[in-house]
């Protein structure tokens, strides 16, 4: 491969260009969650009124029937230290009535009326070991921050001379007043977090979500200290942030802090609400990693809000179609499994969604998971470790029948045999294109296994955003090194180019004139700002390997694999010949790019 010093001479020249966002970074590297988790959570069946009973009863239930299959976690949601029960938010009044239960620290203790084994200074404890008994993993909600309780009483912070009321930031969360947020510029905030959780260590805490933090604002100091605390407790637990939308622009924070985030606020058992996620799920493709899970929030599938919180007592409005295709999207973007439903009541339906063993190691085991297709009938498609097959996952979000297909040599196959993974049917081999007749609001999930392979078939134009005008290959030059650059349509081949699917979410881009790859001119040394795209004969180098994003607006970004910096226009250039180059990814225009047939 070449090598040359031109990319620093033309990063030096270019610095007057806006930088992007930055690159992702690499999840949480604490050996927790590394596939996603998949539980059973109390609100959408519950509210804030679940009972030790009933808790005890889904364990049961998740020993008996779902543990096999990878269901681990009994998380009880929402305000277990609130006296009582009720249909409503389970506030406090302006004179802090009704008192919350907690220690002398301020830490908050399960209500003794809701949880009669946490008796005492018991806590959590006995319910936890009875769940642990089960073989599975126990978790808890907390809201953001310390008591108000706790701060009107100025109770001291566990082994330090601090008083709470010298930790607070005075911010609460809308939808419950029990919390103020914590000043983690305050030393007596990070040792109050730390005694919380020295506290649930001591009782056998798996799990905690976290509610108030991820949306409406980010609170990334707060994320940071809760992440310290446990990693100061001694005992690993996943945490999960709430509610959404987590904003992408904290996107390398919280995967390097947190296992799972929510991607959109509550989702119920509506339509609307799940086709949404088609595009939130697509978004947050970059972030997704072991350890790091972008959150869709629990599956509204089931027995639903027996006690609140939204709507009667029912089982799920969504239709047997689009409960399967809520669980195969969940499965091909690798979203952590948390179900809502009362588990005692499922359905043999119910419990078919949540047992199919093909669909969950999907979810469970799969790699770079991606959407191949947008738009009403998307497709998603992943990688089978330790094989050539892929997992395809057809979706028709219309609202009639429709056939929904695969172009087979966008993943470089020519013919392929499938099964299908719901059913467990061998479908047959298929040449050219996988097609299948889907319902309205329907899906499939495939497994594909290449019988041959082709170079993709279809050459593409790559129309930059900002100019109108094409990628190209100048003056239809052949010769390795040959600059590529933007120039007006004209029909001609070094204006075309083929994408090969080279696995793990990368693609070789060829050009249809020369049969020679896109590259990054300098080898995969080369990550500064500003060095030239041009045209070398295909290797194996990193430097000519590309990731497709899709921006969800008829648009894409090419990021390189080696600098993962993006394909742009130098110079947001609008003239025939203005050099491509690689760039930190940003939001130009110059970076954006339609691919077309």
């Amino acid at each position: 491969m070449h090598r040359s010093s031109l990319g620093v001479v033309l990063a030096l020249l270019l610095a007057i260009l806006p930088l992007g966002v930055d690159s992702p970074v690499h999840a949480n590297p604490d050996g927790v969650a590394t596939t996603p988790p998949m539980g059973w959570n109390s609100y959408d069946s519950y509210n804030w009124n679940v009972t030790e009973s009933v808790v005890r009863a889904n364990s049961d239930y998740m020993r008996d029937n779902l543990r096999q299959f990878g269901w681990q976690y009994i998380v009880i949601d929402w305000a277990w230290y609130y006296p009582g029960s009720g249909t409503g938010s389970p506030n406090q009044d302006a004179n802090l009535q009704p008192r919350l239960r907690m220690d002398a620290n301020g830490r908050l203790l399960p209500d003794t009326t809701r949880f009669p084994s946490a008796t005492g200074t018991n806590g959590f404890k006995p319910l936890a070991d009875y769940v642990h008994a089960a073989g599975l993993k126990f978790g808890i909600h907390l809201m953001r921050g310390i008591p108000r309780q706790a701060v009107a009483d100025n109770v001291p912070i566990l082994g330090t001379s601090y008083r709470a009321n010298q930790v607070n930031n005075s911010t609460t969360a809308s939808w419950l007043n029990l919390m103020w947020g914590l000043n983690m510029s305050h030393p007596g905030a990070q040792a109050y977090l730390d005694s919380v959780f020295q506290l649930y260590a001591s009782w056998g805490v798996d799990f905690v979500k976290i509610d108030d933090i991820a949306a409406p604002t980010y609170r990334q100091a707060e994320v940071d200290g809760y992440r310290l605390a446990i990693q100061r407790s001694g005992r690993p637990m996943v945490i999960s942030l709430s509610p959404g939308p987590t904003p992408l622009a904290s996107g390398a924070h919280v995967a390097a802090n947190a296992h799972m985030w929510r991607v959109v606020n509550d989702l119920w058992d509506n339509w609307a609400s799940l086709d949404a996620l088609f595009d939130k799920l697509r978004d947050w493709t970059p972030f997704r990693s072991s350890g790091a899970w972008p959150d869709p929030d629990m599956i509204p599938i089931g027995r639903l809000s027996k006690q609140g919180p939204v709507g009667s007592p029912r089982y799920s409005a969504l239709t047997a179609d689009e409960q399967r295709t809520l669980m195969t999207l969940w499965s091909i973007t690798r979203s952590p499994l948390m179900w809502g439903g009362n588990l005692v009541e499922n359905r043999a339906a119910e419990l078919a969604l949540m047992t199919n063993a093909a669909v969950v190691a999907v979810d469970q085991n799969s790699a770079n998971n991606r959407q191949l297709y947008g738009g009403t009938q998307p497709v998603w498609v992943a990688d089978v470790p330790g094989s050539n097959a892929r997992y395809v996952a057809l979706f028709n979000r219309g609202s009639a029948s429709a056939n929904v297909a695969l172009n087979l040599a966008d993943l470089g196959i020519g013919s392929a045999t499938a099964t299908d993974l719901w059913s467990g049917a061998a479908l047959g081999t298929f040449t050219g294109t996988f097609t299948r007749s889907l319902p309205a609001h329907g899906a499939g999930l495939y497994r594909i296994t290449p019988q041959t392979t082709v170079p993709p078939a279809t050459p593409y134009t790559l129309t930059a955003r900002h100019s109108g005008k094409l990628a190209d290959v100048f003056n239809a030059s052949t010769a390795d090194g040959a600059n590529v650059v933007q120039w007006a349509a004209n029909g001609q081949t070094n204006q075309q180019w083929r994408f090969r699917d080279l696995g793990g979410g990368y693609f070789e881009v060829t050009s249809a004139n020369s049969g020679k790859c896109l590259d990054v001119f300098g080898g995969s040394s080369a990550t500064a700002d500003g060095v030239r795209v041009v045209q070398w004969a295909c290797g194996t180098g990193t430097n000519q390997q590309w990731r497709i994003q899709d921006l969800g607006t008829g648009y894409l970004q090419l990021i390189a694999r080696h600098s993962n910096k993006c394909l742009q226009v130098s110079g947001a250039a609008t003239t025939d010949g203005a050099q491509l180059v690689q760039w930190t990814c940003g939001t130009g225009t110059n970076q954006q790019w339609q691919r077309r047939p």
